[in-house]
C-alpha cells in the first residue's frame, strides 16, 4: 500500500468515526478482506473508537491493529450490559484474530449423572450435552475423586454399564454382580432397590455435587433424630453413618463462612513479560467452596487487567452455569455485569476469599514457569538476562557479567578473584586469581583497582592486537560487591583511564550485613527488583560465589606460608632433608639451638654445616 493509498484509507475510517453515535455498544474492525479481525465494547463508542486514532498512541500492537483496519461498523445498543454481551457473543462467533484468546491447555474431566432410567455418576473428559448432565471441570482432580468416593459410599450408585429396562427387570432378565454382594449396589436390576428411592438417591448425590453439602447434611440429621425418636434405630445408625461422612468431607473443604452462599470470586496475575495473564475462578456455596478453576488468557494488543477481567467473567460463569448474584473481583470496576453485583471486599471472609484466589492464581503462574523451565533450561536464561536489560536499561542482554572481590588480613596476604557468569550460570573456566603486587596495607578500593586495571588492560592490548578473535571480548556487565564506593572507583579505571563503554552495576548490603538492593547508573540509583525474585536471587548467587571464589584463594595462600619456614629459604637444602630434620626435632628452634656434631648424625656432615649457615643469617 502506497503512503497515498493509506492516507486516503485513515482519512475514510475517521469520516466512520466521525460519524459514530456518543452511546453504548459494540464495535467491529474488519481487514481488506471484510474478515472481522477485532471486536471491542464501548460506553461511549465514538470517544472509545477514536482514540484508536489518535496520533498519541504509542503502544506497538494498537499500531499494527490500526494498520490493518479497512472498515468499522458498530451496533448501538441500550445499556452497557448489553454492550457486555455482544461482544462477548461476537467474539465467540467470529474468534476475532486481535481479541483476547483463552488458552486451553489441556481438558479436564467432569463428573457426569446419565440420562439413563438408573442414571450412573461418574468421571469424563467427553462433553456431550444429550448424554447427561456434567459438573465441572476439576481442576484439581484429587478433590474431583473425593467427592466420588463420597457419592459412591453414601448413595452407592450402579457402575455396570447394562441398558437396564423396566420390561428386563420385570421379566428377570438380570443377575446380581459382584458389586452388589460386597454391598457397593443396591441391584435395582433385580428389585432389591425401588426405583424411587435410586431415584432419591441420585437426587442426594446431585445436591453433593452443586456444592450443597451443609444443606444435605442438616436433611440428613433431622432424617436420623427423626428415626431415632421412632425406635428405628438399624436405621437411624444408617443414617448417622452417612451424617458423618458428609461432615468428614466438610472438615476437608475450604470452608469460608455459613453465611456466604452463592459467590463467584476472580482474579488475575500476569507473567513477568505481561504478554500473558492467568485468571483464576472460586466458586463458593453454602460456605464451601466447591470449584476452583485458573484460565490462561493471551493478550493481543496490551489489555489491561480490566479489560481482560471484563472478558473473562462472561465467559467463565457462562461454562460453569453459574448464576451467583454477587462477583467479588480485586479491582473496581467501571463496567457491571448483568444480573450480578460486582464487588471489592476490604475486610472479612469476602476479602479472606479473594486472597485465596490470588494465591491460586500466583501458584498456578509459577508452575506454569517452572514447567516451561525444565522443558527449555535456555529459555530461562534467556528470560532473565532480558529482564536485567529491561532493568537497567542495558542496550543488548548482558551474556557475560563479571565480578570481584578482595581478601586480606590486615593487608597480608593480600589476593582478589574474579568470577564470570556467561548465560546467568557460572563459567568456572573463566574465573581468575590475583595476588595484589602494588597496594601495601589493607586499602580494598586501591586493590580493586589494581586488579580491575590489569585485568581490562590485558584484554584490550590482546583486542588491540587480534581485533578478530572472538574469544577474546569485554563483559557486557561488571557488577560491584560493595554498593557505591567500589562502583564509583571500578569506573575510574574502566571509563576514565582504560577508556571502555562497560556498564558497572552494584549490589548493596544492609545494617545486617544483608543484600538487599541493585544499584546502577551514574550517580548510582537504586533499581526496583524485589528480593526473592529469580534474577535478584541469580545476582546474590554472582556475589556469594565471588565472595567465596575469594576466601578460598587467601585462605589457600595463607596456608601455604603458615607452612612455609626459614629451612626452604637455604640453598641446597632439599624437601627430603627437611622433613628428616623434622622428624628429629620437632621444630626449627630446636634446629637451632642443636650443635653441628648433633645435625650431623642426621644428615650428614656437609649438610649439617650448610644448615647451620644458613640458620645463622636469621
Amino acid at each position: 500500500m502506497t503512503k497515498e493509498e493509506n492516507a486516503a484509507r485513515l482519512e475514510r475510517l475517521k469520516g466512520i468515526v466521525l460519524s459514530m453515535p456518543e452511546k453504548p455498544g459494540s464495535y467491529q474492525y474488519y481487514d481488506s478482506e471484510g474478515t472481522i479481525i477485532y471486536v471491542g465494547k464501548a460506553k461511549n463508542l465514538k470517544r472509545r473508537v477514536s482514540s484508536y486514532f489518535h496520533k498519541e498512541v504509542d503502544r506497538f500492537k494498537t499500531k499494527v491493529l490500526v494498520s490493518k483496519i479497512h472498515n468499522i461498523t458498530y451496533t448501538v445498543v441500550n445499556t452497557e450490559e448489553d454492550a457486555l454481551l455482544l461482544e462477548n457473543s461476537l467474539i465467540k462467533k467470529y474468534n476475532p484474530r486481535y481479541n483476547v484468546m483463552l488458552k486451553d491447555g489441556k481438558t479436564y474431566p467432569s463428573i457426569v449423572v446419565t440420562n439413563e432410567l438408573y442414571p450412573r455418576i461418574f468421571k469424563t473428559r467427553q462433553i456431550n450435552r444429550k448424554f447427561g448432565t456434567f459438573y465441572g471441570p476439576y481442576s484439581h482432580i484429587g478433590s474431583m475423586y473425593t467427592i466420588l468416593e463420597l457419592i459412591n459410599k453414601l448413595y452407592h450408585p450402579r457402575t455396570c454399564r447394562m441398558p437396564i429396562t423396566r420390561e428386563g427387570i420385570a421379566e428377570n432378565k438380570y443377575k446380581a454382580c459382584l458389586e452388589y454382594h460386597i454391598k457397593n449396589c443396591g441391584a435395582p436390576c433385580i428389585n432389591k432397590q425401588s426405583y424411587d428411592e435410586y431415584q432419591e438417591n441420585i437426587r442426594m448425590a446431585r445436591e453433593i455435587l452443586k456444592g450443597n453439602t451443609r444443606e444435605l447434611s442438616k436433611v440428613i440429621y433431622e432424617q436420623m433424630m427423626q428415626k431415632a425418636e421412632e425406635m428405628k434405630f438399624e436405621e437411624a445408625e444408617v443414617l448417622k453413618q452417612k451424617y458423618l461422612l458428609i461432615d468428614q468431607f466438610c472438615a476437608k473443604s475450604e470452608v469460608v463462612s455459613h453465611t456466604i452462599t452463592d459467590v463467584d470470586v476472580f482474579s488475575i496475575d500476569d507473567d513477568e513479560n505481561k504478554h500473558n495473564a492467568f485468571i483464576n475462578y472460586l466458586h463458593v456455596t453454602n460456605g464451601t467452596i466447591n470449584q476452583s478453576f485458573t484460565f490462561e488468557y493471551k493478550r493481543k494488543l496490551d489489555e489491561t487487567d480490566e479489560e481482560l477481567l471484563l472478558q473473562a467473567i462472561p465467559e467463565i460463569r457462562d461454562r460453569f452455569h453459574s448464576t451467583a448474584k454477587e462477583i467479588i473481583v480485586p479491582m473496581e470496576m467501571e463496567w457491571t455485569i448483568p444480573n450480578a453485583t460486582l464487588f471489592v471486599p476490604q475486610r472479612g471472609d469476602k476479602k479472606h476469599l479473594l486472597e485465596l484466589s490470588q494465591m491460586n492464581c500466583k501458584q498456578y503462574r509459577f508452575d506454569r514457569l517452572k514447567q516451561a523451565d525444565k522443558l527449555n533450561p535456555e529459555q530461562k536464561s534467556v528470560r532473565l538476562m532480558k529482564e536485567l536489560q529491561e532493568k537497567l536499561g542495558l542496550d543488548k542482554m548482558p551474556y557475560q557479567i563479571e565480578a570481584f572481590d578482595n581478601s586480606n588480613i590486615s593487608g597480608t596476604d593480600a589476593v582478589a578473584g574474579c568470577v564470570v557468569f556467561k548465560g546467568m550460570k557460572p563459567s568456572k573456566k573463566d574465573y581468575r586469581k590475583y595476588n595484589i603486587k602494588t597496594v601495601t596495607g589493607p586499602d580494598d578500593y586501591a586493590s580493586m583497582q589494581e586488579v580491575v586495571l590489569r585485568r581490562y588492560g590485558r584484554i584490550k592490548e590482546e583486542k588491540e592486537q587480534d581485533p578478530e578473535n572472538e574469544d577474546i571480548r569485554f563483559p557486557d556487565l561488571i557488577v560491584c560487591d560493595g554498593g557505591i564506593g567500589q562502583m564509583n572507583v571500578v569506573r575510574e579505571i574502566v571509563e576514565d583511564t582504560l577508556h571502555l563503554n562497560i556498564p558497572i552495576a552494584g549490589l548493596a548490603k544492609n545494617d545486617k550485613h544483608r543484600t538487599n538492593e541493585l544499584l546502577f547508573g551514574f550517580p548510582p540509583k537504586t533499581i526496583q527488583l524485589k528480593t526473592n525474585s529469580e534474577l535478584f536471587h541469580v545476582l546474590t548467587q554472582l556475589q556469594d560465589e565471588v565472595h567465596r571464589y575469594a576466601i578460598t584463594f587467601h585462605r589457600d595462600k595463607r596456608s601455604k606460608h603458615a607452612l612455609h619456614s626459614e629451612l626452604d629459604d637455604i640453598k641446597g637444602i632439599g624437601k627430603v632433608t627437611k622433613e628428616t630434620l623434622l622428624k628429629v626435632f620437632k621444630s626449627v628452634k630446636r634446629i637451632k639451638e642443636a650443635d653441628e656434631d648433633a645435625i650431623a648424625e642426621v644428615i650428614g656432615k656437609a649438610k649439617a654445616k650448610i644448615v647451620k649457615e644458613g640458620l645463622s643469617i636469621f
